[in-house]
C-alpha cells in the first residue's frame, strides 16, 4: 500500500461520503482509492465547480466533504470555490497533489495561497506518518468547522508504507480505529448536528468578549444573558448557520421570554412554520420584520456573525438596543460590530442552559416580551415579501421577477432545496420563495462571486436527494458556469434551473447607470439559453409572461427525467431595492 492509497482509505473510514474534483494524473491514485473505499466520487466540468459542489455538500449533508485536484492549476482553478468555503467555515477537507521539484512547470506555493484565502495548511510528510496526517487535516476540518487543504507530495504519494503504519490503515478500514477514537471523543456525530457544549474558562483564560473585549466567564455570561431576556420587552432571535440544528431549544426559550425569530440569510427558514418568523433579517427583510427587529430592545445572535448583511450596515438596530452574541468560535465575536455580551458556546447547550436558569412559567401564564395576539395577526397578515403590495412591471415580452418568484413558490413543491447565485437578481428568489426549513436553503455568498450558485444547487442536490433541487441564477452566472449543465444531465438530477435573464451584469447596470458612465462593458446581447440548456440535454422553456409557467407546470407532473431550465426574460428598467443598501459596503 502507497500513501495515495492510505489516505483515501483513512479518510473513508473516517466517514466521509462524498468527493468531488476534477482528476489529473496528481491526484488520480488517491480519488482511485476513495471512490474504492466506497466514497461517492463526483467529476465535475472544472475545478471551481467541483470546489463549490463539495461546499455545499457540507453544509446541505453536515458532513465533511472532500475535493480532489491536480497539483497547479489544479488547485488555482479550484481556488474561488475554496475562498468561498474558507470565508463561510465550511468543514471541507481539499486533497491536492503537489509539485515540489523546483524544475516542475506545476510548482507553486500551495501552502501560502491556502493561508491567503483564510484556508488551514496541511501536508502528508511521509509514509511513516500519513496516517496521523491525514486524521489530523480531517480533525481540524471537522472540530474547527473550516476548509483545510491537505496537500500530497507526488513523491510522497508514491512511497510504499512500513508495515507497522500498514496494519494501522487496516484497523482503521476495518472499523477498530474509528471506534477507539469515537470513544476517546475525537469522532464527534455530523458537525452541522452537534457541537461541543458551553466552555468554563478559568480566570487566566477568559473566553468571553463583551463590547470592550474580555469579560467575566462564561457561567457568569450564560447568567447574564438570562437576566437579559427576563428584562427584555421586545427580544429578537437571529439565528445564523451556527444554530444549525437548534430549532427545538431556540424555539422553547423563545416560548418563556416572548421572542420574536429572525435569521440571517444563509439560515432562510430555520424557523419556517413558526407564528412568530419574521424570515431574512437585514438587506432582505421585508418592511415589518425590519421594523420588528429596529424596535427590539435586545437582539441575540445565535451563531450568527452581525455582519453588515444582517444589519443593513448597521442601521437596523437600535442605538440603544443590547446585543448578545453566542458563538462557538471566540474569534468571531464582535468582529463586524460591538456587541454587549458574548458568550462562547454551542448554540444549543446554550439555549438549554439559558432556559434553566429562567423561572418556571405559571401555569395558564402568557408569556412576556414581544408576542401577543395583535402582533401575530400582522406577521400572518404582512410579513411575507408577496404580502407587500407592488406594481408589477411585466409587459413587453418580460416578467417581473418579483411576478415571476411568487408564481414559482405557488408552483414548485414544498420540499424543495433552493440554491442563489449572486447577482442583481438575487434577492428575488431569496425573498420570494420559501424554504420547508434551514436545511431547504443554500447561500454560498461569503465571498460574494457570480458564477457558483449551478455548482451550489448540485452539491445541495446529492446532498439532500429528497427534495426538489431549484437552482435560482442570473444569465451571466449560469453562462460562467455553464459547462456544468452537463454534469447535472449525467448525473440525472431532477433539477429546475430558473434564469433571471436582464442580459447583462444587472448590478453593475444599476450601480453606475444613474450616474451617466457608459455600460458597453456590462450588458450583452440577447442569447438562447432555452436553446444552449437542450444542446446539453435539458428540457427547456422560455418565459416572458404568467401564462408561460404552465410549461413548468406540466414538467412537474413527471416523469423529471431530465432537468429543467427555465429561461426567465425579466424586466431591467429598475434596480434592485436592495442593491442600493448593499453598494454601501463597497
Amino acid at each position: 500500500m502507497n500513501v495515495a492509497e492510505a489516505v483515501g482509505t483513512v479518510l473513508a473510514s473516517l466517514g466521509v461520503r462524498a468527493a468531488f474534483g476534477v482528476v489529473g494524473s496528481g491526484n488520480f491514485h488517491v480519488t482511485n482509492a476513495l471512490t474504492e473505499q466506497g466514497v461517492r466520487y463526483v467529476a465535475a466540468r472544472h475545478e471551481g465547480g467541483a470546489a463549490t459542489m463539495a461546499d455545499a455538500y457540507s453544509r446541505m449533508s453536515g458532513t465533511v466533504a472532500v475535493l480532489s485536484v491536480h497539483q497547479g492549476p489544479g488547485l488555482t482553478n479550484a481556488l474561488t470555490g475554496v475562498t468561498e468555503a474558507a470565508k463561510s467555515r465550511t468543514p471541507l477537507l481539499v486533497l491536492a497533489a503537489e509539485a515540489t521539484s523546483p524544475r516542475s512547470n506545476f510548482r507553486i506555493d500551495q501552502a501560502a495561497l491556502a493561508a491567503a484565502v483564510g484556508a488551514h495548511g496541511a501536508r502528508v510528510g511521509s509514509a511513516e506518518t500519513v496516517v496521523d496526517d491525514t486524521v489530523m487535516a480531517y480533525l481540524a476540518a471537522l472540530l474547527g468547522r473550516r476548509t483545510v487543504l491537505l496537500n500530497l507530495p507526488l513523491d510522497v504519494q508514491a512511497e510504499e508504507l512500513p508495515d507497522d503504519v500498514v496494519h494501522a490503515v487496516q484497523e482503521l478500514r476495518a472499523g477498530r480505529g474509528s471506534r477507539r477514537q469515537e470513544a476517546a471523543g475525537l469522532v464527534p456525530p455530523p458537525w452541522g448536528l452537534t457541537f461541543p457544549g458551553v466552555q468554563e474558562s478559568s480566570a487566566e483564560e477568559p473566553i468571553v468578549s463583551g463590547s470592550q473585549g474580555g469579560g467575566p466567564g462564561v457561567s457568569g455570561a450564560v447568567a447574564e444573558l438570562a437576566g437579559l431576556l427576563a428584562a427584555a420587552e421586545r427580544p429578537v432571535f437571529v439565528a445564523g448557520r451556527g444554530a444549525r440544528g437548534s430549532r427545538k431549544e431556540l424555539e422553547a426559550l423563545g416560548e418563556r421570554v416572548g421572542a420574536l425569530f429572525a435569521t440571517s440569510a444563509v439560515a432562510k427558514g430555520h424557523f419556517h412554520g413558526s407564528p412568530w418568523d419574521l424570515d431574512v433579517s437585514g438587506g432582505f427583510a421585508s418592511p415589518l420584520a425590519a421594523e420588528l427587529i429596529g424596535a427590539a430592545d435586545l437582539v441575540v445572535g445565535w451563531g450568527c456573525s452581525f455582519t453588515m448583511w444582517t444589519t443593513r450596515h448597521g442601521t437596523l438596530i437600535g442605538p440603544d438596543t443590547k446585543v448578545v452574541q453566542v458563538e462557538i468560535d471566540p474569534d468571531a465575536i464582535g468582529v463586524n460590530r460591538p456587541v454587549d455580551l458574548g458568550v462562547v458556546g454551542d448554540v444549543r447547550e446554550t439555549a438549554r442552559t439559558v432556559g434553566a436558569l429562567l423561572a418556571p412559567a405559571e401555569p395558564g401564564e402568557a408569556p412576556t416580551g414581544y408576542r401577543g395576539p395583535e402582533l401575530a395577526g400582522r406577521i400572518a397578515r404582512e410579513v411575507r415579501w408577496r404580502d407587500v403590495p407592488y406594481e408589477d412591471l411585466s409587459g413587453d415580452g418580460r416578467i417581473d421577477p418579483r411576478t415571476l418568484s411568487i408564481e414559482l413558490d405557488d408552483l414548485l413543491p414544498e420540499e424543495r432545496v433552493v440554491s442563489i447565485d449572486s447577482g442583481n437578481f438575487m434577492g428575488y428568489p431569496t425573498m420570494f420563495m420559501s424554504v420547508p426549513d434551514g436545511s431547504g436553503f443554500c447561500f454560498t455568498q461569503a465571498f460574494q462571486s457570480v458564477g457558483l450558485g449551478l455548482a451550489t444547487a448540485i452539491g445541495a442536490a446529492l446532498a439532500r436527494p429528497d427534495r426538489l433541487p431549484v437552482a435560482a441564477l442570473g444569465d451571466g452566472g449560469l453562462l460562467m458556469s455553464v459547462g456544468e449543465l452537463e454534469t447535472v444531465v449525467r448525473l440525472g438530477i431532477p433539477m429546475v434551473v430558473v434564469v433571471y435573464d436582464d442580459q447583462g451584469y444587472g448590478a453593475e447596470v444599476h450601480h453606475f447607470g444613474p450616474d451617466g458612465f457608459p455600460l458597453d462593458t456590462v450588458r450583452f446581447p440577447p442569447v438562447d439559453i432555452a436553446a444552449i440548456a437542450r444542446g446539453f440535454g435539458c428540457e427547456a422553456v422560455a418565459v416572458r409572461e404568467r401564462a408561460d409557467l404552465a410549461d413548468v407546470a406540466e414538467w412537474l407532473k413527471g416523469p423529471r427525467d431530465k432537468p429543467l431550465v427555465v429561461h426567465a426574460q425579466v424586466t431591467a428598467d429598475k434596480g434592485a431595492w436592495w442593491l442600493e443598501e448593499a453598494f454601501r459596503g463597497h
